[in-house]
């Protein structure tokens, strides 16, 4: 397994394992350890979430570095269906499926010796902001949570951007999806559709395609395995099942909402952020984009990360 964006720090160590979630799909991940690691301690261990429709060697892999620079047990993962990770068809996606693959990193994570299962917490970066919170709602072993530029995937799919969506808009993409059922089932494999970044781009691309592309177009975040594009029919099941219904019940465990102060993704991190009961943190960083806090290491914020969970899993 190759093709990481970003230089292993000679800081840490990277292990690459895999096990089984909840229905019996095989997760491919990254372990990251401090060089100096003591496996006879226990230690606290923080869950990395890639953006919808990334793969564990792009951004999550570089905070799952930096975490483990700073002392915890970091682990990123693809999502079932996705990445290294087992499933077939590939590139489906699902907000059970996908909020599952964080409860089955906790199982892998909480069963390590040298980890204390009562200091584990999760990042959700875009997309899997939405999916770790979803998972911190009912799996109470999740201490503590941060989202880093959130998308809640189920609340654009269902009411379209900034909630837009009228109700003959959303049934013309339903009745469009079930039509597709069809196609896909007598041809006995799905159709993939563009969703997120545009595989290239050039002057006539929105501003947001254009952001995303830059990202995952170019050699910057680039990874074959990270097309950013799913199945057709993925999008019936989000249009359907909301993620954050219940947020509040995450209380009195700590969220930490991350975003940028340019970010065209901001509501979400500000709805959520209002949904939520205490205690909670929304923590915007000067002058960046949405997708700047994929890979930026000199804007991340990486210090507020290792104050939030040092504070709240110790």
């Amino acid at each position: 397994m190759s093709n990481y964006i970003f230089e292993l720090s000679d800081k840490v160590t990277r292990k690459s394992v895999s096990y089984n979630n909840r229905f019996g799909i095989k997760i491919a991940a990254d372990f990251y350890l401090p060089k100096d690691f003591d496996e006879s301690k226990k230690h606290a261990a923080v869950i990395i979430g890639s953006p919808y429709g990334g793969v564990k060697e792009q951004g999550a892999g570089i905070y799952a570095q930096n975490m483990a620079e700073r002392g915890f047990v970091a682990l990123t993962f693809d999502p079932s269906y996705n990445g290294y990770s087992g499933g077939e068809p590939r590139h489906l996606s699902s907000p059970d499926l996908f909020v599952e693959d964080f409860s089955a990193a906790v199982d892998y994570v909480g069963t390590r010796p040298f980890v204390d299962r009562n200091q584990i917490g999760a990042i959700g970066m875009c997309g899997s902001g939405g999916f770790a919170i979803s998972a911190a709602q009912v799996d109470r072993r999740i201490k503590a949570v941060a989202t880093v530029s959130m998308y809640d995937i189920s609340r654009v799919a269902a009411n379209g951007w900034m909630d837009s969506l009228t109700k003959e808009e959303r049934n013309g993409m339903l009745d469009v999806i079930a039509e597709q059922r069809y196609v896909d089932f007598e041809a006995g494999q799905p159709t993939l559709a563009h969703r997120g970044a545009p595989i290239g781009f050039d002057e006539n691309t929105d501003p947001i395609g254009r952001e995303f592309g830059e990202f995952y177009s170019t050699p910057r975040g680039y990874h074959p395995n990270s097309i950013t594009q799913f199945t057709v029919t993925s999008n019936m099941s989000f249009m359907n099942f909301p993620l954050l219904t219940h947020i509040k019940s995450i209380s009195p465990r700590p969220i930490l909402f991350i975003m940028g102060e340019q970010a065209h993704s901001r509501y979400f991190s500000e709805d959520a952020y209002e949904l939520a009961v205490e205690p909670k943190e929304l923590f915007i960083v000067p002058n960046a984009g949405h997708v700047d806090l994929y890979d930026k290491t000199d804007v991340i914020p990486f210090d507020k990360l290792e104050s939030f969970f040092t504070e709240n899993l110790y």
